[in-house]
């Protein structure tokens, strides 16, 4: 099988599917092993990582040495380190990897040892990402989280105890019941344990999840509309008050520590996935691989035959956007142009300019239909309504 690619892609995702529990909210390919199995005692991980492994040595054509990878899930940290080792090696001989690579590793609370996790590091880990969710045990137990506030607790702790200086934490709003003075809560106690990076994600009831058969959208017990908006206002207040710059709608870093693997996404840039359910997207071409573990087995062994979904020139024009609007920098308008062409970004424009400037700022210098300068969303409300502007500039393809 041949993997066409060009010299410019960099960054590589590593799809890690294993959970002890499925949360409610979740849609993610995942496979539930437990909560007394993980990657020293389920031989379902350590064939999970052999096949991923020989994924990755199949395919070629590859371009430059890696510059992000990251591991997500899934709950990552149920591989063992050496399991873990194994895979980088295997990206490293394969691919390469730069000297100067972030590569991050998602966790979950009560998954890891302190030794497990100076183990990750010395096998090249130097970003981790931690899923928090909240910091109340009713809320974490209405979710199907597998870990309770003191297993947040003493995982905080032992970060901070190794050697790890990058590190995210992750919350969601809108939970059921969830209140503001919760919030308030977890945002305070998230900003105490001085993670370098804080994403933010609001609850989206997902079709064919536990929570999409008990709770529709803005009812109760979910919080209303009016209480999940003040809740992303009070976010980006409280968390920039503290000194964390919103690079992205649901992403908040201390300045320099922005994470690059996800930015490359954010710029609709190539990348290498790998793993059950993950897509790459390389040469303006995505490669989604089956979402369930045997057929992803099946798959590998008979030579990773994949079925390209090509996306044309306005499909291409339309992520771009949606995908650079997400973050606070916004979008050069020129480039947009030079790579689009002009008819594209006249459509584009007439869509979106009734929501400037409350939602969107045009910095236009002359003329009444920017050629040259940016294009962004206001923060906090042009992010907040980020998806009626999105829906607007869809209509371009319809």
């Amino acid at each position: 099988m041949i993997l066409a690619t060009t010299s410019s892609v960099s960054a590589a995702y590593l799809h890690i599917p294993f959970c002890r529990r499925r949360c409610y909210y979740c849609d993610f390919p995942v496979y539930v092993v437990g909560d007394k199995r993980s990657g020293e005692n389920s031989q379902m991980v350590q064939t999970y990582v052999e096949v991923i492994c020989q994924e990755i040595t199949a395919s070629h054509n590859y371009g430059q040495v890696l510059d992000t990878i990251f591991f997500g899930g899934g709950t990552p940290s149920l591989l063992t380190p050496t399991q873990l080792a194994q895979i980088l090696q295997t990206l490293a001989r394969s691919i390469g990897i730069s000297s100067q690579a972030e590569i991050s590793m998602e966790i979950d609370p009560g998954t890891f040892t302190l030794e497990q996790l100076q183990a990750y590091l010395a096998a090249g880990v130097n970003r981790i990402s931690m899923g928090v969710q909240a910091w109340q045990d009713p809320l974490l137990q209405v979710c199907g989280r597998s870990h309770g506030l003191t297993d947040i607790e003493r995982s905080i702790g032992l970060i901070h105890q190794s050697s790890i200086q990058n590190w995210s934490l992750d919350l969601i709003s809108g939970l059921p019941d969830q209140t503001m003075n919760m919030w308030l809560e977890s945002l305070a106690r998230s900003i105490a344990a001085y993670p370098t990076h804080i994403s933010v994600y609001d609850l989206i009831v997902e079709a064919q999840t536990p929570f999409a058969k008990q709770y529709q959208p803005s009812e109760y017990p979910l919080p209303s509309d009016t209480i999940t908006a003040d809740m992303y206002r009070t976010a980006q207040q409280v968390l920039t008050t503290a000194g964390y710059e919103h690079y992205e709608v649901s992403n908040y870093a201390q300045p320099g520590l922005a994470c690059r693997h996800n930015q490359v996404y954010w710029k609709n840039q190539p990348y290498y996935a790998f793993g059950m359910g993950a897509a790459s997207y390389l040469e303006d071409t995505r490669f989604t691989r089956p979402r369930y573990t045997q057929d992803y087995f099946q798959w590998v062994a008979a030579g990773c035959s994949y079925k390209p979904e090509l996306l044309d020139q306005t499909e291409r024009f339309l992520d771009t956007l949606m995908l650079g609007l997400r973050l606070a920098s916004g979008l050069e308008i020129q480039p947009l142009i030079a790579e689009f062409g002009l008819e594209l970004w006249q459509a584009a424009w007439s869509k979106i300019q009734r929501y400037s400037p409350d939602w969107v700022i045009f910095d236009r210098p002359t003329g009444d239909i920017p050629v040259q300068g940016s294009l962004r969303l206001r923060d906090p409300d042009g992010f907040l309504y980020s998806n009626v502007v999105l829906s607007a500039l869809f209509e371009i393809s319809s």
